[in-house]
């Protein structure tokens, strides 16, 4: 076969070489050209082409470096919009599939030296957030595009409205229950008046009519009292039963909304202590304010002190409990309320609560375990 067949194993291995990635270090960026080996990039070191690119870009070095760096920025979050979207994706996920395209700009030309160092500029400068774990770094990509912060505002409206339908409903029946009760307690006392006038005005025409007889008289003033007591005493009987249901009901109630608790209790805008020692001392027993709320088990926490944002699991938080008289966030059966802290309870591990918004205000409650509120922001 001849040398420059087209067939031959050598022509395909080349053809083969030449659409793969290189070894890195045999990659001349301002030339855009991979050599093969280390031979043929010295070669192209020596080549006068590649030295008047060098005599070009000692002009102005500053300048190319913000050109590789700019395209670089630009390519890396265009993939990771296209591709990815709003999700959180491991960063060295994202640069395989980068750098798997032949025509990309190496990091090396940049001004970033490492993966983690670029991760942590696009923190900085707000373009994705990023977070670190005992995995590695991650990033999500921030859509700052009209449209979509449009739709992010009209959900939001639609979610808060949706809640704020749901209390007006739960104030509307909490009120038409207080009204039904005092009804029902305006309907007793009435009957009970108009019995008692009933069977006095009987009595007295019952005895004007039996004639002035005193012993019948006083035989039947005495009966009617003591029908009368007797009516009186089995009516404060029912009275008292039905209050009693009641009571038991409302009982069993408050019962079910301190038992309904749920397995997650992160919440915005509550104030959190970081319980893992897999962050360092650094991190370890600090105090954060919960930003954001992911997938009801993840939360973005602000340190307090240092300012950093750090996504942490539930199980690496616990709640925090203020003094007496501070803002508390609920959970369990009052979860979504804010209320005050009236005092602690160290033997049960409980405290005492005041709700303060939503269609239970003013209600004091017993007994709220330190799981179910926290110190609000």
């Amino acid at each position: 076969m001849g040398k420059s067949d087209f067939l031959t194993p050598k022509a395909i291995a080349n053809r083969i070489k030449s659409k793969g990635l290189q070894k890195l270090r045999w990659y001349c960026q301002m030339c855009q050209k991979q050599c093969r080996d280390e031979n043929g990039f010295k070669c192209h070191c020596m080549s006068e082409s590649h030295q008047r690119q060098l005599l070009l870009a000692s002009e102005n070095p500053q300048q190319f470096m913000d050109y590789f760096s700019e395209e670089f920025r630009n390519d890396f979050l265009e993939l990771l919009r296209r591709r990815f979207g709003t999700k959180r994706v491991h960063n060295n996920i994202v640069y395989n599939e980068y750098i798997s395209h032949r025509e990309h700009i190496h990091m090396n030309a940049t001004q970033w030296e490492t993966l983690t160092d670029f991760t942590k500029w696009l923190g900085r400068e707000g373009l994705c957030k990023v977070d670190e774990t005992p995995k590695g770094w991650y990033v999500q990509y921030i859509d700052r595009d009209p449209e979509a912060i449009r739709r992010q505002l009209e959900l939001e409206k639609k979610r808060k409205q949706d809640l704020d339908d749901d209390e007006k409903t739960a104030k509307f029946i909490e009120e038409q229950v207080r009204r039904g009760l005092e009804g029902k307690e305006q309907v007793v006392t009435f009957n009970l008046s108009k019995g008692a006038c009933s069977s006095s005005g009987a009595t007295s025409s019952k005895s004007s009519t039996l004639g002035p007889s005193a012993l019948k008289t006083i035989g039947s003033s005495a009966s009617v009292k003591r029908k009368e007591s007797a009516q009186s005493s089995a009516q404060s009987k029912e009275k008292k039963k039905k209050k009693s249901a009641l009571d038991e009901i409302m009982e069993i109630e408050e019962e079910k909304k301190r038992t309904a608790r749920t397995d997650y209790w992160l919440q915005p805008e509550i104030i959190v202590k970081i319980i893992t020692k897999k962050l360092g001392e650094k991190y370890h027993k600090k105090k954060g304010i919960v930003k954001e709320v992911i997938d009801k088990y993840t939360a973005v926490v602000k340190m307090i002190d240092s300012g950093d944002k750090l996504k942490l699991d539930q199980t690496h938080l616990e709640t925090v409990i203020p003094a007496p008289g501070k803002s508390v966030f609920l959970n369990g059966g009052y979860r979504g309320n804010e209320g005050t802290l009236e005092s602690i309870n160290e033997k049960t591990f409980s405290a005492t609560i005041v709700i303060e918004t939503g269609p239970l205000k003013g209600r004091r409650v017993e007994g709220i375990q330190y799981e179910d509120f926290s110190k609000l922001a």
